[in-house]
């Protein structure tokens, strides 16, 4: 299907004690449609075209806003003020500890009891000659989930004729905080709900991995993937070593090789359908995730069940758990600085004839 100019639609999704919220359907001209929710920042559909120009959406979600509001992992959300986890849900800063909702266990995920991904933005449209998209806004109060500091927060979600759904964040503070910000998309190239992920080819330009404990924390230590089931610096079917742990499946932060410039990191492909998702990051890591956790008890868009490793998120980022380890880069954010952090996510649907990779 195609659509002759860019454009952008708003509708109402729901409301939450009183106030509306909105769900808006950005088009490109080659068949693309993105449909987002001021409603935790979530992607809700991505429709994509396949190799004969048939378009299926590609990311799970819900069909309505009670689905979302009744409770789901995160899907297409934006996640924050510290996506991942944090150990034992503290951290010390400036000789200050702070004490974190713990939701994982003893540890805190993605930013507590009620996180950015349930948050109601404060939305504008915009559109240009060469995108259209929308502007998120949300004032994180002083103490939210125990976090210090008045947060402003901004993300952009924008379209265009490349192919491209852009993410931008923004944040600035009026004291101290850690802050790490992600999207948490579910993707399967193949149609959502339409199977596993394991002839998803990827590549990631990653030359460490993070370990981690049993509690997927971060151990400190930053590992060669070198001769580990972990390396996909060259292309790699998930499926082909997904089974080579003791649960099967990824959950793994990787240290991206792009020194924080913008720059293709990440390309995954899935043959049948001839899709192909590219990923720009100046984010200095990536967790992938094969959604380990799905257990068929999300019923999705047109009655779709989910299950493990029906899909994948490849969540950038900063350094999982950083506030309590010096040696990785700091997360803190402090007055007078900006944050500012783009991903890109490009689209191609050509087929490539790759031919068999293990």
């Amino acid at each position: 299907m195609k659509y002759k100019n860019l454009s952008i639609n708003k509708e109402i999704f729901g409301e939450i004690n009183d106030h509306k919220v909105y769900l808006f359907t950005l088009k490109n001209n080659n068949g693309m449609l993105v449909r987002i929710t001021n409603y935790g920042g979530i992607i809700q559909s991505l429709m994509v075209p396949d190799k004969y120009g048939q378009a299926d959406d590609i990311v799970l979600g819900f069909d309505n806003l009670d689905e979302y509001r009744a409770g789901h992992p995160y899907f297409g959300a934006i996640v924050g003020r510290c996506c991942n986890r944090i150990s034992n849900a503290r951290f010390t800063l400036d000789g200050i500890e702070y004490k974190l909702y713990a939701n994982n266990g003893k540890d805190h995920l993605h930013g507590g009891n009620e996180g950015f991904d349930k948050k109601i933005f404060d939305v504008e449209e915009f559109k240009d000659q060469n995108s259209v998209g929308i502007i998120l806004r949300y004032l994180s109060p002083d103490g939210e989930e125990n976090y210090p500091g008045n947060l402003l927060l901004k993300i952009i979600y924008s379209l265009n004729n490349n192919n491209e759904l852009k993410i931008q964040y923004e944040a600035k503070t009026d004291k101290a905080t850690p802050l790490n910000l992600t999207n948490h998309s579910y993707f399967n190239l193949a149609g959502a709900g339409n199977g596993k992920i394991y002839k998803h080819i990827l590549s990631i330009d990653a030359d460490k991995y993070t370990v981690l404990n049993e509690n997927l924390i971060p151990s400190g230590e930053n590992r060669d993937v070198s001769e580990t089931d972990f390396d996909f610096r060259k292309p790699h079917k998930i499926g082909s070593r997904i089974n080579n742990f003791p649960e099967p499946g990824y959950d793994i932060n990787y240290v991206l090789n792009n020194k924080n410039k913008l720059k293709k990191v990440i390309k995954i492909d899935e043959l049948n359908s001839g899709r192909t998702l590219e990923i720009s990051t100046d984010q200095p890591c990536v967790q992938f995730y094969t959604s380990n956790f799905l257990d068929g008890s999300n019923i999705g868009k047109s009655g779709k069940v989910y299950n493990k490793h029906d899909a994948f998120c490849l969540e950038t980022q900063q350094f999982p758990d950083a506030p309590n380890h010096k040696n990785f880069p700091s997360t803190f954010l402090r007055p007078g600085q900006v944050f500012r952090s783009t991903t890109i996510y490009k689209f191609l649907w050509e087929k490539k004839g790759i031919g068999e990779i293990e």
